[in-house]
């Protein structure tokens, strides 16, 4: 990892090291880009922002202790000046919804050509927004429609959690428990919570 000059400082946060790294490689080799370090889980992402106030966080979205979604929230809540581009196998219409309300600028696939990500790197480095067709179309597959509330209870679910548990740690009635999740059902398709929370996931809602 080289220093900097005038070139486009960017940490890379992914949770495989060897992508990461042969990441890091591939994007010092672009003539006005420097990679100021990189970080495999969201915790250390965030860190490694502080520490070397980088243009640009490029980050994958699935990572430990804290998603790319959730170092991007957490930057606009800071209102770091970082900008963030998310590169992501996962072409799911919650996921793109959440980058945006994150404050995310940039939006590509993973297996797309080192000098399609630089260029997007560099739009997001501009000012300019980029999201990947293929990303933008998925958006529109399916519409999230359930409410704060359900999606609060369908993580409690996914997370093993029973309807006594929900009830007790959100202080409800196991019936009012039910019929968020019944409702949640309903917007799903779902025969069940368990499918309902799968579902739910898989589109990048929760």
């Amino acid at each position: 990892m080289s220093g900097g000059g005038d070139k486009i400082r960017v940490v890379l946060a992914e949770d495989q090291t060897m992508v990461v790294e042969a990441f890091a490689e591939l994007l010092d080799l672009q003539p006005d880009i420097t990679v100021c370090a990189t970080a495999t889980n969201g915790a250390d992402a965030l860190a490694a922002v502080a520490e070397h106030d980088p243009d640009v966080l490029v980050t994958d979205i699935e990572m430990p202790r804290g998603s790319g979604l959730d170092v991007a929230a957490e930057l606009h809540r800071r209102g770091s000046r970082a900008r963030v581009l998310i590169v992501t196998t996962f072409a799911r219409s919650g996921y793109l919804r959440r980058a945006m309300s994150a404050g995310v600028t940039g939006y590509v696939l993973k297996d797309a050509p080192i000098g399609e990500l630089a260029d997007a790197l560099r739009k997001v480095h501009a000012g300019g927004t980029i999201v990947a067709a293929e990303l933008a179309l998925a958006a529109w597959d399916h519409t999230d429609r359930l409410t704060d509330r359900e999606r609060e209870l369908l993580r409690q679910v996914a997370d093993g959690a029973t309807n006594r548990d929900i009830a007790r740690r959100l202080h409800l009635a196991e019936g009012t428990v039910r019929n968020y999740l019944s409702a949640a059902m309903a917007k799903l398709d779902a025969r069940n919570r368990t499918e309902a929370a799968k579902k739910a996931r898989e589109r990048g809602w929760l």
